[in-house]
Formats: C-alpha cells, structure tokens, sequence
C-alpha cells in the first residue's frame, strides 16, 4: 500500500472514493461512477486532486539558462506568466519526464523565477536531476512538493465556478487568462497561483495551495459548484479525459526508453536553440536518421471498428506480423468507440491504415488516425 496521502485524503474518504496506488500515492479512483464523472468534465465540470504531482521551483540569474540547459525546450523564451510544455531527457534522448513550467514574475532585478511541474512518480527523479544539472549555474533548485497541493477544476462551468470564489474587481484576470498561462488571483480570500491548464481536453484551471489549506479550498469549490454540476472526479476519468485528448501519460507513452520524435513530440524539442542541452546530440541523430526511434516506431491513434477495446501491452499486426504495442486503450465515453494509442512501425503509421489488434487471441480490426481523438469545440 502506498505510503503517501494527498492533504485532501479525507475528503475523498467522506466522498465515498475508491481508492488505487498511483506513482506512490493512494489516489481516489473513482467516486460513484468513472462514466458519469468523465461525462461531467465533458458537459458541466469534475474537480480533481492532483496532490501527487511536484512543484519545482527555480529561481537565481542564471534560472532561464540553466533551464535551457536542464530541458529541450528553450524556456528562456518563454514570456512572464506564460507556461511551457517541454521534456526532461537523458543523454541519450530518452525522456526521463514530461513537464509543464511557469515563468514566474521576477522577485528582484536580475532574478528570474520559474515554477517547474513534473509528473507524480517522478517528481523526485526530476528535483534530483535538476539539482545535478544546477552545477556551475547560479540558481537555486527548490523541491516545494511535499508542502504543495494542487486542485485542478475542468470542464466547461470551471471559468464560471471559479469566478464565484473571486472577487469581482479580479474577475478579469481569470476571464482574460489565455491558455497555458498563469496568475496570482484572490480564491476563496487567499493569494494563490492559478494557471488555466490541464490533462482533459477541456478548458479549466489548476490552483496551487499550501497543504493545510487545501481542504477548505475542495470544500468551497464543491459549493460554488453546486447548480453547475460540478462533482469531484478520480483518476479513471482522468484517464480516459486524457486519453480522448491524445495526451500522453509517463509509464505509458513515454518512458526513459523513447525519445520525443517516436512520441510526436519532435516540436518540444529545440534543436534551434543556441545553448547546448542535455540529450542535444543524440536527438540532433535522431531526426537526422528520419525515423520515428531507433526501432523505426512511431506513436500513433487507433479507432476500433468493433466493440471490443484495445489494453496496454496488446499486439498489433499487419498481415499476421506483429508491428507494435498499444500503451493505452479503452472504450471512448464521448465518442462511443474504442480507442487507443500505440507504437508501430512507421511504414504502417499513415493515417488509414487498418491494422490489427491481438484482442486475448483474436485479432480484431483498428483504423490508424490522427490525434487527438476528441477536440473540444471552442
């Protein structure tokens, strides 16, 4: 049984949640029904405890350099209050963790400030390796994780909801916050960091609070969100959120044995950027070579056209041959097929391609296509 418990394990208690180990962490599940929760972030709006996840922050002169350095992406180009999506990676390109980072106000002159957000089970991996990298920057690597909460509110009430716990001369900023942006706003009478991302498809917000005032901010959230059907939702619906977005998951999609071109996430990494990084060299190779890996695979979407969904692990054939593994599948709530993602080899990774699924010993047809599968209408 997991060791680690979210400040909010007792709410999720009351509320009835079932309960899984996730990255060390016992996380709520699901609560009464995973579909009706998936449905409500789809429709109205589900609220989410993503605890588990790591709060990194970075901060000193050299903080946008070191960053350049420490990850692919260049976030030294990244503006005040926005936020980036971007890869942690080895030498050898393989991706030790997907994140998101916030540039942050500077808290004096000549000091840059970012907020880096690793994924749950690796969130210690990443402070580490980032301390590691930090040598000869000047910066300071904080791991702020254990004494952060983070509560996210998806769907298309979250704006809505959130407005009622805002004060109305701060309406504006929450009402103007663009995607993968972030602010300092008044939520429920307290200064907190509020950033309008999230793993669903969907529009919505993440709220970063200190551990011993989460509960109070779950329980207004549940209350302004009542009469816009706001309910608290778990990580299965989590996942087939994500899961319908094209969104990959660590463990899953990603791992320390792919690289980011095999994963469709070549535009993360830039190769443009003057200063050297970690993983440069062996990603420069990687797309010179033109394939998708070394092993020439690709990740790509699978429509079933039955019933019958694909699992993490199954095969995928052409002809008989096998050609690939799917990471995840499931049967799509929104959209009332199976669907699924998969590495296969990049001669079958056209979109139309039909390819087969090993479905526990029968071999069942999928349809190759682009991603994402569900894309919220705006």
């Amino acid at each position: 049984m997991s060791e680690n418990y979210t400040a909010l394990y007792e709410q999720h208690k009351k509320a009835g949640a079932s309960f899984t180990d996730f990255g060390g962490w016992q996380m709520p599940l699901k609560y009464e029904s995973e579909l009706a929760e998936h449905h409500a972030v789809r429709k109205t709006a589900g609220l989410f405890d993503l605890s588990h996840m790591g709060e990194v922050w970075v901060t000193g002169p050299d903080a946008a350099s070191f960053l350049d350095y420490a990850l692919v992406g260049k976030l030294s180009a990244v503006a005040v209050g926005k936020a980036k999506y971007s890869l942690i990676c080895n030498a050898d390109g393989g991706i030790i963790d997907d994140l998101i980072t916030y540039r942050r106000p500077a808290p004096e002159e000549g000091i840059d400030k970012y907020l880096v957000v690793p994924n749950a089970g690796n969130a210690k991996v990443v402070a580490a390796a980032l301390l590691e990298r930090a040598a000869g920057f000047d910066v300071v690597v904080e791991d702020a994780s254990a004494e952060t909460s983070l509560i996210a509110v998806q769907g298309p009430n979250a704006e809505a909801i959130l407005l009622k716990l805002v004060p109305a001369e701060q309406h504006a900023l929450v009402t103007e916050l663009k995607y993968y942006a972030a602010v300092e706003v008044s939520i429920n009478g307290q200064d907190l960091l509020l950033a309008r991302t999230g793993y669903t498809g969907e529009d919505g917000f993440e709220i970063y609070i200190p551990n011993v005032d989460a509960a109070g901010l779950w329980e207004a959230l549940l209350e302004a969100g009542e009469g816009h059907g706001l309910i608290p939702a778990g990580l299965a619906a989590r996942d087939s959120l994500r899961l319908e977005a094209g969104m990959p998951l660590y463990g899953n999609e990603l791992s320390r044995h792919v690289n980011a071109y095999a994963a469709g996430l070549g535009p993360v990494v830039s190769l443009a950027k003057e200063s050297d990084f970690i993983g440069r060299d062996a990603l420069t190779a990687i797309k010179a070579a033109g394939v998708g890996s070394a092993l020439g695979q690709k990740l790509v979407g699978l429509k079933g056209t039955g019933r019958r969904a694909a699992r993490a692990h199954y095969s995928v054939l052409k002809d008989g041959s096998l050609i690939g593994e799917v990471t995840s599948g499931q049967p799509s709530p929104t959209l009332g097929y199976p669907i699924a993602l998969a590495y296969v080899d990049v001669e079958h990774s056209e979109p139309g391609t039909i390819v087969d699924v090993d479905l526990r010993g029968k071999a069942e047809p999928f349809e190759v296509v682009g991603l994402p599968f569900y894309k919220r209408v705006k």
